[in-house]
């Protein structure tokens, strides 16, 4: 059965994303590892990071007002009841963790309003709800250091906003290493990747549509 889990505002928010994801940690490195790293020159990489940077806080603010204004919120809404998201959670890493390898059948299935299981609903939380806003506070203020001086100074300087950019720059790294892998992880290799461009999902008969 085929159900369409990925609207098209979401589609282009995941690839305008994952694009810019790429370049952010490209460039990033080209800034940070100046002199060892020298594809481009250190001006056109803080360039290209400060545009791309600001694409991804636009992009960032459109995919919250799509959420916020429809009923795919419904699909961010975690499990209240601990127990269950718990039991939820552990079945899904035994999965990931030794199921997936004996060819056990995926204890999750997908559904419109349901398209994230609970690793990846709390982990998809923390990311776009903690890890992600930040990432853009700690990055604009080191933009204009000079214009927004207050506010560093009252975190306590350059070297400590610059140390949590790095950070979360490196658990993104991390992220999207994992997230690529997962989303291999369907029936077939590319039947994750292929979903997230037509916006369909082929899920199993017994699954509700809710």
């Amino acid at each position: 059965m085929r159900l369409y889990i990925h609207p098209i505002p979401v589609r282009i928010w995941h690839w305008t994303n994952a694009l810019g994801f790429v370049l952010m940690i490209l460039s990033g490195m080209q800034i940070r590892y100046v002199g060892l790293i020298d594809v481009v020159s250190f001006r056109t990489a803080v360039h290209v990071h400060n545009f791309v940077g600001f694409v991804l806080i636009a992009n960032f603010c459109l995919w919250l007002a799509f959420y916020i204004t429809s009923d795919r919120v419904r699909a961010y809404h975690s499990e209240l009841n601990l127990k269950k998201h718990f039991i939820g959670s552990y079945r899904q890493a035994y999965y990931y963790a030794f199921g997936i390898f004996r060819g056990d059948p995926n204890p999750f299935t997908p559904t419109v309003y349901r398209k994230f299981n609970p690793l990846q609903s709390m982990i998809y939380q923390i990311i776009m709800m903690l890890l992600f806003p930040v990432q853009i506070y700690t990055g604009i203020l080191l933009w204009d250091v000079k214009r927004f001086s207050a506010q560093v100074d009252f975190f306590g300087g350059v070297r400590v906003i610059d140390t949590v950019h790095v950070l979360i720059f490196i658990a993104f790294v991390f992220y999207i290493l994992v997230h690529v892998y997962l989303g291999s992880l369907g029936h077939t290799r590319a039947a994750h990747f292929k979903a997230m461009m037509t916006g369909y999902e082929d899920v199993d008969e017994e699954a509700p549509a809710e």
